[in-house]
């Protein structure tokens, strides 16, 4: 790859599987970084790794090359190979289930469509240093939600 990619890391937690939950993203293009975060008072662990990756893409202010770096095989495999299907099948898995997250998928498909993304799975907890900074601002994210009572 020549061309200059903005890379986004991105990860969610969770106190609670529901409970309170935290997404934290960086984005890094050349000397530049941009930290984000936030959380919610009831969510789920897949709902704050997709909600991470949505905000990360919808920080970027015009069509960019991308590479997005997730620890969450549910969010890497689940945008690259499962969507085509669900969207086939109007939103149902294999089983003719709805899919889980729905709201949120749609919202993930939309914008990355608005960029050229590649999608990286990571190894959490592996000491990688910028999925390991995710993961603390992830952390932030729930610490955040409980303080403003979100």
């Amino acid at each position: 790859m020549t061309e200059m990619a903005v890379e986004i890391y991105a990860d969610g937690a969770c106190r609670g599987n529901p409970g309170r939950g935290g997404w934290g993203v960086i984005l890094l293009f050349n000397e530049n970084r941009k930290e984000l975060y936030g959380g919610e008072m009831r969510t789920t662990n897949n709902r704050m790794e997709l909600t991470a990756v949505i905000e990360g893409l919808r920080a970027l202010q015009r069509r960019s090359r991308v590479r997005v770096y997730t620890d969450s095989q549910y969010v890497q495999k689940g945008i690259s190979e499962w969507i085509h299907g669900w969207k086939r099948r109007g939103w149902r898995t294999a089983d003719r289930k709805p899919v889980k997250n729905e709201d949120l998928w749609r919202m993930l498909d939309d914008a990355a469509r608005a960029h050229e993304v590649e999608w990286h799975w990571v190894k959490g907890h592996a000491g990688h240093p910028e999925n390991e900074r995710a993961d603390l601002l992830a952390n932030q994210g729930i610490d955040r939600a409980v303080d403003d009572g979100r």
